[in-house]
């Protein structure tokens, strides 16, 4: 086995004598130790609750679950680069010092820690694990481990841990129980996302390398499930763990109540559907709101062994569509970008693949009050978005609304409008093909991945305005593992983007958009936007200190986004849809996130186990 590499360790911000009249002296500072914390405000829940608001405690345990993937997995840690693996183990066998409750912004309570402390600007934060934590093994969570999966996490983790690592200046034990963790820059959230990080087992690792990745080692965590057995790219069974340490704590009252989580994997979507038709599947989410109102009428819905039910949501549309990358000429000229979205016949797309019962993404932050107003920017946003101007689209500031059709399939006046921005940009017609000025054809690649028939369909509409155009796109379909090693690359020109938004967003902005994150390898940046303006919004709302402020922060963000004309939005996601066996119910409680993947599966149960 290879030996992991030798690691640096962050320097101690002051000397342990110094250290103890400086902690004397800041001590009248901070907040006492809470059982939560809030990004603004107190946290709704009082330190003797009994349950989050939208789960059962009286819910039973038992039953077998079975989630359905496409594609397949070759890894089964969750936690690094390489590999793909089940995304679900990040959260049935692992756990974070901190937990969301689901019904509020963005607040957390406690898990590993019992409790959290922090001064009033943020600038450390202080974790008390709780004495009874363990992992699956039986063996306690210690701080040593918590550091440890810090560090590890920051240096050889997966690109998603890397901006947290990156912005703490020291972390260190300051008791039995207790670890700290001071920051280098000023950001409020820093506090929160600290608690959200996985707590992996340092000593599983000692003679191991954390990067390799593969079927061989199963990361130890202090969830509630166990990986019980798995079929190489064909399932994964889970077992939930008879000596769970945390089952009596209130965060942990009515989840987590299948006995048995059992993950299969299918070639695409459509052959998934037919599993759960089948029986094969204990639920599945449905996003096109045309196929649900078509295709979910088959003999187990009509008997009632399947229940179909909507949940709404209040969280922002977050941004699901065809993005551009501008690392890539000609897409860095938004004239372009700007052309290809005007060519984009929404209106006959929507009408054709959902029937017209979704309405259109209008903004990265649409559907809430987070989003981006109509008209020119006022007030605080106008300040917030001025000393930018010249660097950004005339319309973050004056106003800009998404291209609207007619409807029809020729979609006539944004083809031409689409043609004229071309033209702007030194790209005309000649001989039926797009050219620019030394007479090189406009090449375009669109990235799909295998069994993505939704957006492949869509495509197949994109093509006849693209071809009126003189634009002949190469359409390029891979498996999953070709299709995420591509993106981790930035191999396309053009591919499928999803990002859901929270009503709290936060450091993993800079993740999506963030200029530092443009080149990174693996990053969430896709676009690869670098954008003096959205960097500065994203700092405005880290260090907000008022919810005012932090709004008019989004909404200028949103303006950023929306106007660089980056994505190609498609349909929003405002209500879930799940259809599910009758015997699998909930309570009935629904938070404001909606059907979140914390929300369901974890918080229903089988009412036969009653």
């Amino acid at each position: 086995m290879k030996r992991p590499k030798r690691r640096r360790t962050l320097p101690l911000a002051l000397s342990a004598s110094l250290l103890l009249g400086v902690s004397i002296l800041t001590q009248s500072a901070a907040a006492e130790p809470s059982h939560g914390i809030s990004m603004y405000g107190e946290p709704a829940l009082p330190p003797d609750f009994v349950s989050l608001p939208y789960a059962n405690p009286k819910a039973p345990i038992g039953g077998t679950l079975v989630d359905g993937n496409t594609g397949g997995f070759d890894s089964l840690n969750p936690f690094i680069q390489k590999g793909t693996p089940p995304w679900q183990l990040r959260f049935l066998t692992h756990e974070s010092l901190m937990v969301r409750n689901y019904d509020e912004p963005f607040a957390l309570y406690g898990l590993l820690a019992e409790s959290i402390e922090t001064d009033p600007d943020r600038t450390w934060v202080e974790f008390t694990l709780r004495p009874e934590a363990r992992f699956s093994d039986g063996s306690p969570v210690t701080v040593e481990d918590v550091i440890w999966s810090y560090e590890t996490l920051g240096t050889d983790g997966n690109a998603r841990y890397l901006s947290l690592w990156q912005q703490i200046e020291s972390i260190e034990q300051t008791g039995e129980r207790k670890l700290r963790i001071t920051f280098k820059t000023e950001n409020r959230e820093l506090a929160l996302i600290a608690g959200l990080r996985p707590i992996l087992q340092k000593a599983q690792w000692q003679d191991k390398e954390f990067t390799d990745s593969g079927l061989t080692t199963v990361p130890i965590g202090s969830g509630p499930y166990v990986i019980d057995s798995f079929t190489a790219g064909r399932n994964v069974v889970l077992k939930r763990n008879p000596d769970y340490w945390g089952k009596d704590l209130p965060v942990r009252q009515g989840t987590s109540n299948a006995e048995t989580y059992r993950i299969e994997f299918y070639g695409d979507q459509s052959v998934l559907f037919e599993a759960f038709k089948a029986g094969g599947l204990s639920y599945l989410r449905e996003f096109n709101a045309e196929k649900w109102a078509r295709d979910y009428d088959f003999p187990a819905v009509e008997r009632g062994d399947i229940i179909k039910t909507e949940i709404p949501s209040e969280r922002p549309s977050g941004m699901t569509g065809f993005v551009m990358n501008t690392r890539r000429a000609p897409f860095d000229d938004i004239r372009v970008r700007d052309a290809l979205l005007w060519a984009f016949n929404f209106e006959y797309v929507n009408e054709t693949v959902t029937g017209g019962r979704q309405p259109r993404i209008s903004s990265y932050f649409s559907g809430s009050q987070l989003a981006m107003q109509p008209g020119p920017a006022e007030g605080r946003v106008k300040a917030l978005l001025e000393p930018f101007a010249d660097s950004l689209p005339p319309a973050a500031l004056d106003g800009y609304t998404l291209p609207e059709g007619d409807g029809s399939a020729r979609n006539r006046r944004n083809v031409g409008r689409a043609a004229e921005l071309l033209a702007e940009a030194d790209w005309t017609v000649q001989g039926g093909t797009l050219k620019n000025a030394e007479g090189q054809p406009f090449r375009m690649e669109i990235l799909l991945s295998q069994g993505d028939r939704q957006n492949q369909s869509i495509i197949d509409i994109y093509l006849n305005a693209l071809s009126r155009l003189g634009i002949t796109p190469t359409i390029t379909t891979v498996d999953n593992a070709q299709y995420e090693m591509r993106l981790v690359d930035f191999d396309f020109d053009m591919t499928v983007i999803r990002r859901q938004l929270s009503l709290s967003p936060g450091n993993e902005q800079k993740l999506y958009w963030g200029s530092e994150q443009a080149d990174q390898p693996g990053s969430r940046n896709l676009m690869g936007m670098k954008s003096p303006a959205a960097d500065a919004m994203i700092d405005a709302m880290l260090t907000a200190r008022s919810s005012e402020d932090f709004t008019a922060a989004a909404r200028a963000l949103d303006r950023v986004l929306t106007t660089g004309r980056y994505v190609i939005p498609l349909f929003t996601y405002d209500v879930g849809r799940i259809a599910h066996v009758k015997d699998l119910t909930w309570s009935g409680k629904v938070p404001i996130y909606g059907d979140g993947v914390y929300f369901m599966p974890e918080t229903w149960w089988f009412s036969s186990a009653e």
